[in-house]
């Protein structure tokens, strides 16, 4: 039987919390019930907000919690070729298309229509303004994914979608995020391609991440059938919430692992409080 590979995946834009901390445990934990692996990849395709010092912050927060994740760490902006190569698999498929809409041009038209379908994350769906016009391609550009298009090519593949969620099976329907970004401008890639690129090159077997992911995992599941990429288990875990109910943020003044650190708190403090005593 293959062995299970576990990955811990921040994406360093603040410092780490709680919620940050409960993740990578029960990756941690899962992957020595399992005689797993763990691998931590750092996902800091974004340099404007995953800067080297918030990188670095974070590090200092994963060694004092003494998780041992595997060496070397893997760095997404260390990867970006791959990225380019899926990009012009995905183009070669006729799935890809140029977006010229600003941010501003697409929040002015929410304005507009406040009765417009949303996606999960309740933002508007984008409108498909650019799908029908042939705008030229530059690195600079803007890649949404024809979902339609990806929709009948998976279709043809594998009939309809789904994933493994903890033991069980969930129905995947990607059609509720609409036509996503795939490759950022300035960036050249996006959360949802880049994580499915690197699951499958770390050889990653089971997904362990927080529940308000779980509705991605639709686009992911179709970007690994029209990419040719493995499958892994999922488990998408409850977040650690503020006493308000919203999930914990640094930008909205919860405490980071460095505040508590530097209240006294340790770091078998931490895992007691978190239920990893």
């Amino acid at each position: 039987m293959r062995q299970p590979v576990f990955r811990f995946a921040p994406s360093p834009n603040g410092r780490l919390h709680l919620g940050h901390a409960y993740s990578a445990l029960l990756n941690e934990r899962l992957a020595k019930e399992s005689g797993g692996r763990l691998l931590l990849r750092i996902e800091d395709i974004d340099r404007e907000r995953c800067t080297a010092e918030n990188v670095a912050r974070a590090m200092e927060d994963l060694r004092w919690l003494e998780i041992a994740f595997e060496e070397p760490v893997l760095h997404q902006s260390s990867r970006m070729p791959d990225y380019r190569d899926a990009v012009v698999q995905l183009m070669e498929l006729g799935l890809l298309y140029v977006c010229t809409c600003s941010r501003k041009t697409l929040a002015d038209h929410a304005a507009l229509h406040p009765e417009a379908a949303r996606d999960p994350e309740g933002q508007p769906l984008y409108t498909g303004t650019c799908r029908r016009i042939a705008h030229p391609f530059s690195k600079e550009s803007i890649l949404r994914l024809d979902l339609q298009r990806a929709l009948q090519v998976v279709g043809a593949r594998t009939g309809s979608l789904a994933w493994s969620e903890k033991g069980g099976t969930r129905p995947a329907d990607p059609s509720r995020w609409g036509d996503v970004i795939i490759a950022r401008k300035g960036i050249g890639t996006s959360y949802h391609l880049a994580v499915v690129v690197d699951d499958a090159w770390q050889d990653v077997t089971d997904v362990v991440r927080g529940e308000d992911l779980l509705e991605a995992t639709a686009i992911h599941r179709l970007l690994q059938v029209l990419l040719g990429l493995p499958e892994p288990r999922y488990h998408h875990h409850a977040l650690i919430r503020h006493g308000s109910g919203r999930k914990l943020a640094k930008s909205k003044g919860d405490e980071s692992l460095a505040d508590l650190r530097a209240g006294g708190m340790t770091a078998t403090e931490i895992r007691a409080t978190l239920g990893f005593a």
